[in-house]
């Protein structure tokens, strides 16, 4: 059975993970080799095992155009975008962004930033 529409559209919330690839000597990098694809899976398999999510997707994205600064997702409907190293960063924002509504301001993009966080 289909999960039924919401306010914002077919998803309460839907996660676009960056896991673009480039060539590997390209300028601006790319999200695949900093980890991304493992990282999206991590996140993909924990909102699958949680039955407090809800209507959440979380979806493989190509280039979102800020590859210096990846990995990144950006999470919809609010449009917060957000870099991350790890698994634990990938938890924080699971728990804190989507399970919770919260911020994780330690992990946040500007959109004028032009380099990642911490």
């Amino acid at each position: 059975m289909d999960a039924p529409p919401t306010q914002h559209g077919f998803y309460a919330i839907h996660v676009f993970c960056c896991v673009n690839s480039r060539a590997p000597d390209h300028p601006r990098g790319d999200c695949a080799r900093k980890g991304a694809l493992d990282l999206q899976g991590h996140l993909k398999f924990r909102v699958k095992t949680l039955p407090s999510v809800g209507n959440v997707r979380i979806n493989q994205a190509g280039c979102l155009d800020r590859c210096e600064l990846g990995p990144l997702l950006v999470i919809y409907p609010e449009g917060v975008w957000y870099h991350y190293r790890t698994t634990a960063d990938v938890d924080e924002i699971l728990e804190r962004h989507i399970l919770k509504g919260e911020r994780v301001e330690r992990l946040l993009l500007a959109n004028d930033a032009v380099h990642p966080p911490g």
